[in-house]
């Protein structure tokens, strides 16, 4: 493990592995750069891999108040470290926050590539509670980690048996632990999950070359992939230099034998 500073003093731990162009990981919501390690080990053998704790989660520091501004920084600084540019590979929540940064460092990101951004475009599915974010922050303040995170995961689509189980299993230490960044990931999808489209507009303005991927599978309460599907078309229809993929098979989670080919394809080919 290894630090980076962030503009505003933030201390940022990363692992960095393998050789070739480099490639920053960009996580979704509660993960860590643990959770990355897998996937990293699978690219390391065609790039350089930077894999991050995003800030409030595992080595990495922490700065109040948040603003996703300060999450592009965080990603400038990994890219600096980099030697100035890098491919980037965001997932989930973490695949918006990858777009803003392509939005906001223009120069510094070469390619993009995103797998399954969560956004609610249309009534394919409910649109996200208008006070989201000031719940969840009024759980974690209020010292409910345990409740801030199974409401998180319910409304993300997970049954509530299946939170139930989640509670007691050892991984529920570690969710708790990054409860305070439920509200980061929140704030980062902003109005996206409202069943609009029109926000996805500012990202007309990334011209990077940039892969939008789905899978065909979603394991939450007997919801359908669709939304998600919607989403990454409309995402893909919208950036001016977009290739679109669909992985056959796949749920939120791809699996590595499945997602590395397609990234190596894009970001080499």
């Amino acid at each position: 493990m290894r630090k980076v500073i962030s503009k505003d003093g933030t201390p940022i731990a990363f692992d960095q592995s393998g050789q070739g162009p480099a490639i920053i990981l960009v996580a979704g919501a509660t993960a860590t750069r643990l959770a990355e390690a897998s996937l990293a080990a699978a690219l390391a053998p065609h790039f350089t891999v930077f894999a991050y704790d995003r800030r409030g989660r595992g080595n990495s520091g922490d700065t109040a108040p948040y603003a996703v501004e300060r999450e592009i920084e965080d990603i400038e600084a990994l890219i600096s470290e980099a030697g100035g540019s890098a491919f980037v590979f965001g997932h989930s929540s973490g695949a918006v926050l990858a777009l803003e940064a392509a939005r906001l460092l223009p120069a510094k990101i070469t390619k993009l590539a995103v797998y399954e951004p969560p956004f609610i475009i249309d009534d394919s599915r409910p649109p996200a509670p208008r006070d989201y974010a000031s719940h969840l922050n009024e759980l974690v303040s209020s010292g409910r980690r345990g409740d801030a995170v199974a409401y998180f995961m319910t409304e993300v689509g997970t049954s509530a048996e299946m939170v139930a189980q989640m509670r007691q299993s050892p991984m529920w230490p570690a969710l708790e632990a990054v409860a305070p960044t439920l509200v980061y990931d929140v704030t980062i999808m902003e109005d996206t999950e409202r069943g609009d489209p029109l926000p996805l507009r500012k990202w007309d303005a990334v011209t990077v070359p940039t892969l939008v991927m789905d899978g065909t599978v979603f394991l939450g309460r007997g919801e359908s992939h669709v939304f998600l599907r919607h989403g990454a078309d409309e995402l893909a229809n919208i950036l001016p230099d977009a290739q679109r993929r669909i992985l056959e098979g796949q749920d939120h989670g791809p699996a590595n034998a499945v997602l590395v080919p397609a990234l190596k394809e894009f970001f080499l080919g």
